[in-house]
């Protein structure tokens, strides 16, 4: 892929902060490559050298068979699981691609530059990218689905990762909250293969918000065509989707014409839905039905690693399981029992018992100590004796009775998080019943609930995950947290370019968040999957962003 080089002014602080000591050589290589640098001149100015990839040879053809959840896949833009976009990135395509190194590259954006002031983001598009349809890929496709990302009409998650290029309309929704819209010209079309993001306010994160699973590009004509991928899978990608029925099977085959992206080996892709047990996806595996699958849990992790010609990968991450309270809701729109309930929490005791210690203990801001930005506070103690003091001044001198839903959508480490948590508000006087739900009950009313446990994905800005889930009024704010003062914080944070005032910045995100107590957040945690030792080219993912493009099959 060519890529070009920029100079942008910011690239030489970053220098002299990673000469310094202030940032590591890979924070480096990240802060450049967002800022338009490729990874090789990114990487010689680190003194970086990377090991080649040494993958046995790559066979041509054949079928690999996945084990995944299969869920309706209509509209990328309104996608609320990853298992849905592990279908479709094979057939539509996202600007750029953040890989498992949280490194961002180009993709169908062939580079980009930003202003001096991140105000402005100038992105190539690709030339000679072809749409299944036949259509050539260009600005118009851009700017379509940044137009429709930004309509509330449309109900993506992206409004919360693109909050600088909206304006308030002075109008209120049902909730009370302010009904934005798309700032004029903020998405321009240069050219047939150039678009430029003009923002309010300076946003370091713009690339990496791109590979965000809700913003692959679809077609210029999609809400034309009917709106429905899985009915017309006109996408960029090298596969098209042949067989679809949810709860059952989704079938890649292979496009005819030659992959714009180079060689792609596989013939065909085939994810198996094999239900909600985590047994039956480690016996299909074991038993060659199948050669991957998405995830394993802490109940299969062991036997796994154990079972002959089955590899097992592993990676931190910034994956969790936020316990929210939705502060528009009796009784936490009294602060007093938010706190409360916060502060029966033993942080430590979770990850240990509940996710057997595989993970970084958390802090209840959504903030992990491996996001870049991460400014350290006063460690969160557990205090029995001010919880219930804060309870009696809520008037519960006698306790509170709550329920928790738990809908296990990842696993039945979730159930076991809220069972701590129970176990030691218990001893405040807080008794939570747990509402133990089926999964896709689960996420017809896990806005809605005023107590519930939510998995929230790896995002490797912590801004970016703040954006979308705490700003006021967003699709996914499911807690109906607003606070003025916080989203000013958080703008001012993602606005810093240099590092050092960034995470001072963070200081105040993080603390107004933990201190309005809108969630009982206490591990990051480690993530696993495994895939038959017959499958070459393999690459774990933070977030589960698995692409086959470049996997075979022995």
């Amino acid at each position: 892929m060519k890529e070009i080089e920029t100079t942008h002014p910011a690239i030489h602080d970053f220098k002299v902060d990673m000469d310094k000591g202030r940032i590591t050589r890979r924070q480096f290589l990240r802060y450049a490559t967002l800022l338009g640098m490729s990874v090789a001149g990114a990487s010689q100015m680190a003194g970086f050298t990377w090991p080649k990839k040494a993958f046995a040879a790559q066979k041509r053809g054949g079928v690999l068979k996945f084990g995944m959840l299969i869920q309706e896949m209509a509209d990328p833009g309104t996608y609320s699981w990853t298992e849905k976009s592990v279908v479709a990135r094979h057939i539509v395509e996202y600007l750029v691609e953040t890989g498992p190194d949280n490194i961002t590259r180009p993709y169908l954006a062939e580079s980009w530059e930003a202003s001096d002031d991140l105000k402005s983001w100038t992105f190539n598009l690709r030339k000679g990218v072809k749409w299944s349809n036949g259509d050539d890929f260009n600005a118009d496709d851009v700017v379509f689905n940044f137009t429709r990302w930004l309509d509330p009409k449309t109900g993506s998650s992206n409004l919360g990762l693109f909050d600088a290029m909206l304006e308030e309309t002075g109008e209120k929704d049902a909730k009370g909250n302010p009904v934005k819209r798309m700032i004029k010209n903020a998405v321009q079309k240069v050219d047939n293969h150039t678009v430029r993001l003009n923002l309010k306010s300076p946003v370091l994160s713009i690339p990496e918000n791109l590979y965000n699973y809700p913003t692959a590009i679809v077609h210029r004509n999609f809400e034309k065509d009917g709106g429905d991928l899985s009915k017309n899978p006109v996408g960029t990608g090298p596969y098209t989707l042949s067989e679809f029925r949810v709860g059952e099977l989704a079938v890649l085959k292979k496009r005819k014409e030659p992959y714009w992206g180079g060689e792609v080996f596989l013939d065909e892709i085939r994810f198996v839905d094999l239900g909600q047990d985590a047994g039956a996806y480690l016996a299909a595996i074991a038993s060659k039905q199948v050669d991957g699958i998405f995830a394993l849990d802490l109940t299969t992790l062991e036997a796994a690693k154990n079972i002959p010609g089955i590899n097992v990968s592993d990676i931190p991450s910034t994956q969790t399981g936020v316990i929210r309270m939705k502060v528009t809701e009796k009784p936490f729109t009294d602060i007093r029992v938010r706190k409360a309930l916060q502060k029966t929490c033993d942080a430590k005791r979770q990850l240990d018992i509940a996710h057997r210690g595989l993970g970084i203990v958390a802090e209840h801001h959504h903030v992990a100590k491996i996001h870049p930005e991460y400014f350290a506070l006063p460690a969160f103690k557990q205090d029995i004796a001010g919880a219930k003091k804060l309870l009696a001044e809520a008037g519960y001198p006698n306790g509170i009775e709550l329920t928790c839903n738990v809908g296990n959508t990842d696993g039945v480490w979730e159930q076991d998080s809220v069972a701590v948590l129970k176990e030691d508000a218990a001893k405040a006087g807080i008794n939570i019943k747990m509402n133990v739900m089926p999964t896709a009950q689960y996420w017809d009313v896990w806005t809605k609930a005023p107590l519930s446990l939510t998995t929230w994905t790896h995002r490797p800005l912590a801004v970016m995950v703040l954006g979308l889930a705490y700003r006021t009024g967003v699709p996914w704010n499911e807690s109906s947290y607003a606070n003025p003062e916080w989203d000013a914080a958080l703008t001012e944070a993602e606005s810093t370019l240099d590092v050092e005032k960034r995470r001072a910045k963070m200081e105040k995100v993080e603390k107004i968040l933990q201190d309005d107590a809108v969630m009982i957040q206490p591990f990051f945690r480690s993530v696993f999957t495994a895939v038959r030792d017959n499958v070459v080219g393999f690459e774990m993912h933070p977030t589960r962003y698995f692409r086959f493009h470049k996997v075979s099959l022995a």
